[in-house]
């Protein structure tokens, strides 16, 4: 029941207990007034409690069909006259301007104006707390200019050590600067000239697990600094893949590998058959689902292939459909048995007779960038700068003619060098490339490194649950969404306070919370005994980001306007004013008190005189 039914109930009740009293007192009256008199009180009662509930509710007025005018961060008043009806408010990131009213947000605004026909936002846009207020009003916004910089920035927030990642993004009024990334250490990694329309793409490699800090410096075309923006990369300091290696010949090519797996901190399991029974590496292990479980990724060459006996090779093959992730090394022709048997996994291959040569696809970089992708080298093996390209590589001319193949590596003309194809919840992955160890000696450790994680990041099987997914362009002072909760979690800041996070409800299976951060810097999301570090930027840092995400948002809703305002129908009512209703309702109690009082319709008691001087009877 609404509070308007609420109080004309009470109020009709109060009438019906009046004329029960008026009806009361007459029929108890020695002498009864005259029956215009008890009219008169009876149709007072209704009208005196309606007069008292249009002064406690006032009957609703149409609303104002006008426009509210609302000033945002970086606006100017518009110079238009003001039309009657319409509005002028500011925002609290509005500029002191003395013909707007201000108000602490949206919402309290139109309040303040009910029934408004349009908004007229104006400057940067409006705030997050303010774009549901707005869904339901026709929009149109006037954008102040973008400031120069930096307005769009796209990177992984987390990257497995050892990989390559891109941060591609937009910058606005840099013609003719360039872009370039910087490691930690403040060196040069990587340069773009952006686009015409302000694009451009840069990259860089992970090295050491932990929380880095590369930066995007921008320059205009006299090459001095126009802007600094941090890129915040956590280097997950994930468990490394269990791998078990299976060779039927140790060569240059299963050496270097092997030696790329320990420096990336794996403890492979590597077992050489050389023959005649005898077998080079770790201790030899049972081909079985057993041994299968324990592992990650199995990397075998063709011949090891070939020599699996049908129990393993059944093992094998449940074992990838429940995860394992499989690589298949090809180093001379496949034999008949062997591509029946692939064909059974869904690898439809087809050729692998001979080879050629191959180049794989390497992004230009000066000598700085070079050298900080490299590293700092040592004195036995000294970083050659002179390596900028990559050697010629060679592979088995092999097809994969599966209907489902997914490339694993690209050339230099956008073929395919490598695929792979789901089979259950695993993956198999096909290896034609036989001398990659020449990227090694050639100079080239990072293609190489870059190369192998690639492929054992995809092939192999997946371990841990899902991380939580943290809101992009976190800033201090604006609410902050955490998706993926589970159970009780808790956000630590840098300087140590500790807040916990209950999930919305709102949020459904998603288990999403809001965190506002105080201050800028690395946090940590903890659950139970697993942590996760998110970035945070200071409220003033990067505002052509910050200006960027508010336009964006607000030009949305302004191209969301159609239906809605379709679907709200015309202009909402309002109360009207209610001390008209209250002066005639205090009116109306004086002449009725009085009227109750007075001898008006009353009979004469008697002995009284009459107004004629005559004896009453």
């Amino acid at each position: 029941m609404t509070p308007a039914m609420l109080l004309a109930g009470l109020l009709a009740l109060a009438a019906v207990l009046a004329i029960a009293r008026l009806f009361w007192w007459q029929r108890r009256a020695s002498e009864p007034a005259r029956r215009w008199r008890l009219l008169v009180l009876l149709l007072a009662q209704p009208v005196y409690a309606l007069l008292l509930y249009f002064a406690l509710m006032p009957p609703t007025v149409p609303g104002q069909r006008g426009t509210l005018t609302v000033l945002t961060a970086g606006a100017q008043a518009p110079r238009t006259a003001r039309v009657p009806g319409d509005g002028v408010i500011a925002l609290p990131e509005a500029p002191a301007t003395p013909d707007a009213e201000r108000v602490p947000d949206l919402a309290t605004a139109l309040r303040r104006y009910p029934g408004m026909r349009q908004l007229h936002v104006v400057g940067a846009g409006l705030e997050p707390r303010d774009l549901e207020a707005a869904r339901d009003y026709s929009l149109r916004f006037a954008a102040t200019p973008l400031p120069r910089g930096l307005v769009r920035l796209d990177a992984l927030a987390q990257v497995a050590p050892g990989a390559a990642f891109v941060v591609t993004g937009r910058v606005h009024a840099l013609e003719g600067g360039v872009v370039e990334l910087l490691d930690p250490a403040g060196r040069r990694v990587d340069a773009a000239t952006p686009s015409a329309t302000g694009d451009f793409s840069v990259g860089g490699t992970a090295r050491a697990p932990g929380q880095v800090g590369f930066r995007l410096r921008l320059s205009d075309r006299s090459r001095r600094a126009v802007e600094t923006v941090e890129v915040p990369i956590r280097v997950a300091g994930e468990p490394p893949p269990r791998v078990l290696v299976l060779a039927a010949a140790p060569n240059p090519e299963l050496k270097y590998l092997r030696r790329w797996m320990v420096d990336a901190g794996m403890t492979p399991h590597v077992q050489i058959q050389v023959g005649a029974g005898m077998q080079l590496g770790d201790a030899p292990l049972a081909l079985n689902a057993a041994t299968f479980e324990r592992f990650d990724l199995l990397v075998l060459d063709d011949r090891s292939w070939a020599t699996l006996g049908d129990g393993s090779r059944t093992a094998l093959v449940t074992a990838v459909r429940a995860g394992l992730g499989v690589l298949l090394r090809v180093e001379g022709p496949l034999s008949d048995g062997s591509r029946r048997q692939l064909r059974a996994l869904g690898l439809a291959v087809s050729g692998g007779g001979d080879g050629n040569e191959v180049r794989l696809v390497v992004p230009e970089r000066d000598d700085d960038g070079l050298r900080a992708r490299q590293g700092a080298g040592s004195r036995d093996t000294p970083v050659d700068t002179d390596a900028i390209g990559a050697p010629a590589l060679s592979r088995r001319n092999l097809r994969d003619d599966s209907a489902d193949a997914v490339s694993l590596v690209r050339d230099a003309a956008g073929k395919s060098l490598a695929s792979w194809r789901a089979e259950g919840r695993g993956r198999i992955g096909v290896w034609p490339l036989t001398d990659t160890y020449r990227l090694t000696l050639a100079g080239r450790d990072d293609l190489h490194a870059e190369l192998w994680s690639g492929t054992f990041a995809t092939l192999a099987r997946a371990r841990g649950g899902a991380a939580p997914v943290f809101e992009q362009d976190a800033r201090a002072g604006q609410r902050v969404r955490v998706c993926g909760i589970t159970g009780q979690a808790r956000v630590i800041a840098p300087d140590g306070a500790v807040a916990t996070l209950l999930p919305d409800p709102a949020g459904g299976a998603a288990g999403c919370a809001g965190y506002w951060p105080t201050r800028g810097g690395w946090h940590r999301l903890r659950m139970g005994e697993a942590e996760w570090p998110f970035a945070v930027r200071a409220p003033g840092e990067a505002p052509g980001l910050r200006a960027m995400a508010l336009r964006e948002a607000t030009l949305r809703l302004v191209g969301d306007r159609p239906a809605r305002v379709a679907a709200t129908g015309g202009v909402p009512e309002r109360r009207g004013s209610a001390w008209p209703w209250w002066l005639g309702w205090l009116c109306f109690a004086g002449v009725l008190w009085w009227f109750e009082r007075s001898r008006l319709g009353r009979p004469v008691p008697a002995g009284t005189s009459r107004a004629d001087g005559a004896e009453a009877p």
